[in-house]
This record gives C-alpha cells, sequence and structure tokens, in this order.
C-alpha cells in the first residue's frame, strides 16, 4: 500500500484497487460540474475523481463494484476531510436504480481483453472490457438516459482501442451531443474523454 500525493489530495492505493493513472487524471482535471448539481460516478476505485468533483458541488454519490475499493475509496475520503460524498457497492447503476443524476461520470474498464488476460481478483474489474473492449461501456449506454436528469450530460474515458466512434454514434441514438474535450496519446493508443450532453 502506498501512499499518494495528487495535487491537493492525499490517497492510500490497495493491490486489489486500480491505481490513478492518467486515464483518471484525464477525466479528474477536465470535469464539468457547477454548484449545486448532483452527480454520480461509477467505479471510483481509490476515490480521486469523486473528491476533485466535491470541489464543485456537494451533492455526489460514488459507486463500485469492486468492495476493496469502496472501503479504499471511503478510507480517502475521511482521510482528506470529505463528508459530501456517499459510495455504495454494486455494479453500474444498481446501486441507484430509482435515481436520476445532472452529472454522470465513468472512466470505463475499455481494454479489449481475452479470456486468458482475465485476472481473478477484483482489480480484473477496473480494465476487463470483453473481447472488444465494449463489455462495460454498452451496458452502460443502454442504461444511462434512465438516470440522467434532462439537460444533464456525462463525461466518460474511452480508449481508441474500443471504438470510440461507435460510442458517439450509440450517444447520438440515445439523443445525446457529444464532443471530445481531452485527449492523451501513447504509443499503442489514445485515451480520451468523451462529454455528451442529453438534450433538454
Amino acid at each position: 500500500m502506498l501512499t499518494l500525493k495528487i495535487g491537493e489530495f492525499k490517497i492510500e492505493t490497495d493491490e486489489m484497487v486500480y491505481k490513478p493513472s492518467d486515464d483518471s487524471f484525464l477525466l479528474a482535471e477536465n470535469l464539468i460540474i457547477n454548484a449545486g448539481e448532483k452527480v454520480l460516478e461509477i467505479g471510483t476505485g481509490s476515490g480521486i475523481i469523486a473528491m476533485y468533483a466535491s470541489k464543485m458541488t456537494d451533492n455526489i454519490v460514488a459507486t463500485d463494484i469492486n468492495f476493496n475499493a469502496v472501503e479504499l475509496a471511503e478510507k480517502n475520503f475521511l482521510s482528506n476531510g470529505i463528508e459530501n460524498i456517499q459510495v455504495i457497492l454494486g455494479n453500474l447503476f444498481e446501486p441507484v436504480k430509482n435515481q436520476k443524476f445532472d452529472v454522470i461520470l465513468f472512466n470505463a474498464p475499455y481494454l479489449p481483453t481475452e479470456r486468458s488476460e482475465v485476472l481473478d481478483d477484483n482489480l480484473n474489474y477496473a480494465f476487463d472490457g470483453g473481447l472488444n473492449g465494449r463489455k462495460v461501456i454498452d451496458k452502460f449506454l443502454n442504461q444511462l438516459k434512465n438516470h440522467l436528469n434532462h439537460g444533464g450530460k456525462v463525461q466518460l474515458i474511452q480508449s481508441s482501442l474500443s471504438n470510440i466512434e461507435e460510442t458517439i454514434s450509440k450517444l447520438k441514438d440515445l439523443g445525446f451531443k457529444t464532443e471530445i474535450t481531452a485527449t492523451e496519446k501513447f504509443f499503442f493508443e489514445e485515451i480520451v474523454l468523451l462529454t455528451s450532453f442529453l438534450d433538454k
């Protein structure tokens, strides 16, 4: 377990939880949240993105399918004196079945993953996107509109390895206007932040 200094925050890490990386920072540093907006972060991991969001609004729910992540995020919120984030264990929208939000954030597991690459532990949830990298992204998109207020927005991290154009097309079909609001290129992929607004 390591302690990291990220911006003004100090967080602990856990070997069973995704350690904040370039994709985490791309989202955390490009959040579009107004004061008072109700925010949902799916897959909070260490909690760093929700912590950045807490500087912008007091109404945040953070979820994760990984029990280790929920415990770690709660610990990191407490150690940084953050009390305005509710943390719930569960997969995608299951923990917030009847709720709607103004902003939904998701650093999705987007890596195409062969069966031989699947890890037999909770860390696998953080990166395993199935054979085409879209296993979780498509489930997320299918449920998204049920949990977003009219005029709301979603900020989604994705990789060029898992067909960004398909995501933009699906969002358009759902009634969203989508922009790529931040990118970071690596030698084998490009990570993008998609910011999508639901038409009123």
